[in-house]
């Protein structure tokens, strides 16, 4: 039996997106923009709710946690593709690539179960009001926040230790613009078989549990709101969770469109339109969706603009 010569990748290559080489400017100008309005907007949330004292609430405090996640989220995968797209600069490490698809894991995770805490916040305040402030104290708070972030950040670990011990043998080429799994997946040789079992163990008992967690608590939500007589309180009562559902219905849309498709489906071009939206839309658009749809952060952030431009303009 014949052995074949697999040779050791120390570096991949990020091709991002090279079907448009006459476009690569516009494009690092495009997620350049995204980007810091990404980092601005979350930062300002964070800012804002840190500073004023009558937004310390849990609702606010799971904010804080979605902000900073967001941020760490963008972070890992834009600034590579703008070296990419405007310095050429298409190599990665191993190390780094692993590093890149674990923290992008990791970050994808933690916002699942960060969603189902805050899905229970609403549920609380909704369903259960008078008991709000002594369910959601807290030191329950915190903990669901950590417990989301500690979920988020073991699940990748045998998927990531599985890939960096696969072997490479038809190319170093990664046909996206960051290191995707499902694309070093195609790449490996050695079978993936067993990564393909933990996927589908994890999805169904580790990313599943927190969409129908979310699920369950959306449909007494919307019990307790029907069974509300006035249409101006279903409204107001509404307002309070609409900004989460938003982001959620978002968030499991794309997410499930990039990582839920069958096989036969499986396009790379339609994979990296669904990974921008993924990637970039959704920390640009979270803090504009609480921003607006929230009156209590709204007015919060006018006064600290208001203050900012006083402070600036004196």
């Amino acid at each position: 039996m014949k052995k074949t010569n697999y040779t050791s990748v120390t570096e991949f290559i990020i091709l991002g997106f090279f079907e448009f080489p006459d476009m690569q400017l516009v494009l690092f100008l495009v997620f350049l923009i995204i980007y810091l309005m990404s980092l601005t907007g979350n930062l300002l949330i964070i800012f804002t709710v840190c500073s004023d004292s009558h937004l310390h609430s849990p609702m606010f405090f799971f904010l804080i946690n979605l902000s900073f996640l967001e941020i760490c989220y963008v972070t890992v995968t834009v600034p590579k593709l703008l070296a990419v797209l405007i310095a050429q600069n298409k190599t990665i490490s191993f190390m780094q690539c692993m590093i890149q698809m674990y923290l992008f894991l990791a970050c994808t995770n933690a916002e699942f179960y960060l969603l189902t805490a805050m899905a229970y916040d609403r549920f609380v305040a909704i369903c259960n009001p008078l008991r709000y402030t002594s369910i959601m104290n807290r030191k329950v708070c915190i903990t669901l926040a950590i417990v989301s972030w500690m979920i988020g950040f073991q699940i990748p670990v045998p998927h990531v230790t599985l890939i960096s011990q696969s072997s490479f043998c038809s190319s170093n080429e990664i046909n996206h613009f960051f290191c995707d799994i499902t694309v070093l997946m195609t790449l490996s040789c050695s079978g993936t078989s067993v990564i393909e079992n933990i996927n589908y163990i994890e999805g169904s008992l580790l990313v599943f549990t927190p969409f129908i967690l979310t699920v369950i608590s959306y449909v007494y939500i919307i019990s307790a709101i029907l069974k509300i007589h006035s249409v101006k309180g279903r409204q107001k009562t509404f307002s309070t969770c609409s900004s989460h559902l938003t982001v959620v219905l978002l968030f499991y849309g794309t997410s499930f469109g990039v990582y839920m498709r069958p096989k036969s489906d499986y396009s790379m071009d339609l994979n990296k339109l669904l990974t921008v939206v993924y990637i970039t839309a959704i920390p640009l658009l979270n803090p504009l969706i609480y921003s607006l749809r929230n009156k209590e952060l709204k007015g919060s952030l006018c006064k600290a603009t208001r203050k900012a431009q006083n402070c600036f303009f004196s």
